[in-house]
């Protein structure tokens, strides 16, 4: 008698196609949020460098003149931040002999930010004062 030939079998049960495609749909479920988190953390601390540039650079401008009235307008002062920080918040300055305000609102992909606008003014304060934020 012989013996009836078995075929190889080769390629993957549909079964464990979908148990694959189940674990692909659970790491992407738990990394896209982090990873989403970890995007509009940097873009934060992208918009804190430049509004403390911008900070820095009012402070110049009263070394010299000795008011903050005389600063240039707030497209000059956030030319040395990075462009696309610019395209995530929306910078202000607010000036008066002896005080400014700088601020920070966060727009686009950054306007769901927890932090909400960042400010800074001439003494050095920063709001919001939440932990992470600055």
């Amino acid at each position: 008698m012989s013996q009836p030939r078995t075929r190889a079998v080769s390629g993957f049960s549909l079964i464990e196609l979908m148990v694959v495609v189940a674990i692909i749909g659970i790491l992407a479920s738990i990394a896209l949020p982090s990873y989403n988190d970890h995007q509009r953390k940097t873009r934060r601390a992208a918009g804190t460098a430049c509004l403390t540039t911008v900070a820095q650079r009012m402070e110049r401008v009263y070394t010299t003149d000795m008011s903050y009235t005389s600063a240039p307008a707030i497209g000059a002062l956030t030319g040395a931040c990075e462009p696309e920080t610019l395209t995530f918040y929306t910078f202000s300055r607010t000036a008066a002999d002896k005080t400014f305000t700088v601020s920070a609102a966060p727009a686009g992909k950054q306007s769901g930010d927890s932090c909400g606008t960042l400010t800074i003014n001439q003494a050095g304060t920063k709001s919001p004062t939440t932990s992470g934020c600055w």
